[in-house]
């Protein structure tokens, strides 16, 4: 029997364990070229409120590849795009949502472990996840353009159309310029002033990151200037027993389609996508 394994999760537990020892859509692109420093200030008072609390509605119910270990997830232009992952496995996708039927693909080196996708000015990038380096494919064709290099992980990836923001599992969120990938500042991100951790795929939805943290159903709304998640999104429940497998992984992939303002959610391995409302959560 084949049992799914949580590589990435492997790794991370092995660090806290050691950390507790020790303590006992394509729009323009990028036009900065320099490199700033991320100087840490004290926490304003708005900055240390606690975050929004919102659950959801399921309003659409779609078919999903469950051979796809979704790593990234966008929509476009009546498509939903989804960057997969493991070794051998990885791939670009473009997927017809009524169907589920992937229309067009283009497929990773074994020794690439695909990660977060995220489409600006044209061009899809494609992170992966240790091997430091960032494809760049022609989004009509699929067509590789370059790669760019970068230290450290590749977790999720997103646009405001103008940066490219870029998750690596820890708290911080990279913005890179989209011509050189090169870091332009960093964000860290508290909620009520506290660190969160393992942020992993990313979405960009009216004017927030949307950002899935890792082994759990939570989104963080976070703000792009400041790094306060102002909200949280409990998809907890999504799936039921029926549709587990031994193959069902964690929740992972947010789309948004900005025409209509619908949000798309996933997971590693599901059998469906959920086209989703989001409203607050009444007070228990």
């Amino acid at each position: 029997m084949y049992i799914p394994v949580n590589f990435k999760a492997m790794k991370r537990v092995v660090v806290l364990y050691v950390i507790l020892a020790l303590a006992v859509s394509c729009g323009g692109r990028g036009k900065v070229k320099r490199t700033e420093t991320a100087t840490q200030t004290p926490p304003s008072a708005a900055a240390l409120r606690e975050p929004v609390r919102y659950t959801y509605r399921v309003r659409g119910v779609y078919p999903h590849d469950t051979d796809a270990y979704t790593q990234g997830l966008f929509w476009l232009d009546g498509y939903l795009y989804e960057g997969t992952g493991r070794n051998g496995h990885s791939e670009l996708r473009r997927v017809e949502p009524a169907t589920g039927r992937v229309v067009q693909r283009a497929g990773l080196d074994k020794k690439y472990f695909g990660e977060g996708i995220a489409c600006l000015d044209g061009k899809i990038y494609q992170l992966t996840w240790v091997a430091g380096r960032a494809f760049v494919y022609d989004a009509e064709q699929f067509r590789p353009m370059r790669s760019f290099v970068y230290d450290g992980e590749g977790w999720g990836l997103t646009t405001d159309g103008e940066y490219l923001y870029m998750s690596d599992g820890s708290d911080r969120i990279q913005v890179r310029d989209a011509e050189n990938f090169g870091v332009v500042r960093t964000l860290e991100v508290r909620a009520g002033g506290r660190p969160v951790d393992m942020l992993n795929e990313l979405e960009w939805i009216d004017g927030r990151i949307w950002a899935n943290v890792y082994l759990t159903d939570r989104v963080a709304i976070i703000d792009p200037h400041t790094g306060e998640v102002t909200g949280e999104v409990d998809f907890g429940g999504l799936q039921t027993p029926a549709d587990r497998t031994p193959d069902t992984d964690v929740f992972n992939g947010i789309a948004y389609d900005a025409a209509t303002g619908d949000i798309y959610v996933t997971g590693k391995n599901w059998n469906k996508v959920y086209k989703v409302e989001i409203f607050e959560k009444e007070e228990e």
